[in-house]
C-alpha cells in the first residue's frame, strides 16, 4: 500500500491511496465518519432561558458545536470506572451565562477543563435582546459518529478511482480541450497535454468528442483519490491515523473471534 499526499491542512486531507481494494478505501472513509471518538455536548441543564429559542432548540445548537479536546484523556461513559454516573474521567462541564443585548457565541462557554474548548469560538448560538438571558450547564461526553452525528469527527468524506487518460496520435483539433469540464487538457504545439490528471472526473466527454478515437479514459481499480475534512474536533492527520487504527483494531478483534471458533 502506498500513500501520496496531495493536500494536508489542519481541517482537510487529500491523498492518493494505492495498492488497496475499493472495500478498504470505503472502510477508511466510513471509519473517519463513524469510528473516531471525540467529545460532544450530550446533556444540557437549562437554569434560565428567556431568549427567542425554545429549550430544545438551544440544546440542539449546543450539541452540534464541535469541541476541541484530547479524546485519550477521557473514557466512554459505559467503560468508565464510575459506571457511567459521571466523573472527571468520562465527562466535562461547560457553563454559559449571558444577558442581552448581545449575540452569544461558542467562545462564551467556560469549560471546567481548560484543554476542552469549542473548535471555533465565533460560532453563534443565540441572539439575546434587551433583558433576555440564558444560564445553562452543558455536559460533554466521549462518543463516535456511529452513535450520533454530533460525535462525527470527519465530514465531507469521499473517494474516486485514480483516473487514467491515454492520448494517442491526433490532429490537435482541440475539441477535447473545449469540452473538458475540469479544464485539465491543453494544446501544446502539435499534441494535447494532460495538466492535472488527478482532477479528472471520468466523465469521458473528451473520449466521446474525439473523432479519431485517440483518447482512452479509464481508471485504476486499486488506486483511489481520497478526500475528507474534519469538523474541527481534531486535525485531519489525527483523523486519518485514528480511522486507520480503528480498522486495525476491529480486524484484530475479528481474528480473535475466528480463532475461538476454530
Amino acid at each position: 500500500m502506498d500513500i501520496d499526499i496531495i493536500e494536508l491542512s489542519e481541517r482537510k486531507a487529500r491523498f492518493v491511496l494505492s495498492g488497496v481494494s475499493a472495500s478498504f478505501a470505503n472502510a477508511l472513509r466510513r471509519s473517519t465518519l463513524a469510528e473516531v471518538p471525540v467529545l460532544a455536548i450530550d446533556d444540557v441543564n437549562i437554569y434560565d432561558n428567556t431568549s427567542v429559542l425554545f429549550d430544545e432548540q438551544l440544546a440542539l445548537r449546543l450539541g452540534l458545536i464541535p469541541l476541541k479536546a484530547n479524546a485519550k484523556n477521557y473514557n466512554y461513559p459505559e467503560e468508565c470506572s464510575c459506571g457511567g454516573l459521571g466523573c472527571a474521567s468520562c465527562q466535562v462541564s461547560l457553563t454559559l451565562s449571558a444577558e442581552g443585548p448581545k449575540i452569544v457565541h461558542a467562545g462564551d462557554m467556560v469549560s471546567t477543563d481548560p484543554d476542552v474548548r469549542p473548535a471555533d469560538s465565533s460560532i453563534p448560538i443565540v441572539e439575546l435582546k434587551e433583558k433576555h438571558k440564558v444560564v445553562v450547564e452543558a455536559v460533554a461526553r466521549l462518543g463516535t459518529g456511529r452513535k450520533h452525528s454530533k460525535w462525527q469527527a470527519g465530514v465531507a468524506g469521499g473517494y474516486k478511482n485514480m483516473p487514467i487518460l491515454i492520448i494517442g496520435d491526433c490532429d490537435t483539433c482541440g475539441k477535447c480541450v473545449e469540452v473538458c469540464p475540469r479544464k485539465i487538457l491543453k494544446l501544446e504545439g502539435n499534441r494535447v497535454k494532460v495538466t492535472e490528471i488527478i482532477e479528472c472526473s471520468l466523465c469521458k466527454l473528451c473520449e466521446k468528442t474525439c473523432d479519431m478515437n485517440a483518447i482512452k479514459v479509464s481508471d485504476d481499480p486499486e488506486s483511489f483519490v481520497m478526500t475528507f475534512e474534519t469538523s474541527g474536533n481534531i486535525t485531519a492527520s489525527e483523523l486519518a491515523i485514528e480511522a486507520a487504527g480503528s480498522i486495525k483494531k476491529r480486524a484484530g478483534q475479528l481474528v480473535e473471534i475466528l480463532e475461538t471458533l476454530g
